[in-house]
């Protein structure tokens, strides 16, 4: 009777059946809340796949994410992907995917690059003097604010 009882229950966990809930959903977390008032953001400037100059500012008011990446950093190659998914899922963000590769990279080459790793409809965005690094202090790549 005893090993009757510990295959019963065994398989009640097992299974889910019982008191436990073990295969509920887990619950939602809180939402997130700002626990300081967020600062602007920097006036830094960066090009497009065109050679158009853009601002950081011209951006006020939207949900703007900054990924700052580089051709020869694996774990950024690795990363694209993900943005491409994340950018089709939330249609209200915009990601910037800023290419810090350097100043021989040009918004050509980097949309180029972009599309040979199926993610050119992040758009391609170049910051040849790193000023995207320096002002949000990125010490390692990739970086998203």
């Amino acid at each position: 009777m005893t090993r009757l009882k510990i295959l019963a229950l065994g398989l009640a966990v097992l299974y889910g059946v019982g008191t436990a809930a073990v295969n509920a959903a887990p619950a939602m977390p809180k939402p997130l809340a700002a626990i300081k008032a967020p600062k602007p953001a920097p006036n830094v400037d960066f090009a497009d796949a065109k050679g158009v100059r853009h601002t950081l500012k011209s951006y006020q008011g939207r949900y703007v994410l900054v990924n700052m990446w580089a051709t020869w950093c694996a774990p950024c190659v690795a990363e694209l992907p993900a943005l491409t998914r994340l950018q089709a899922a939330a249609p209200n963000l915009t990601v910037l995917a800023m290419d810090l590769t350097g100043k021989a990279e040009t918004p050509a080459k980097a949309a180029a690059f972009l599309k040979k790793h199926q993610a050119s409809s992040l758009g391609s965005f170049v910051d040849t003097q790193r000023v995207f690094m320096r002002t949000f202090t990125a010490a390692v790549m990739p970086t998203t604010v």
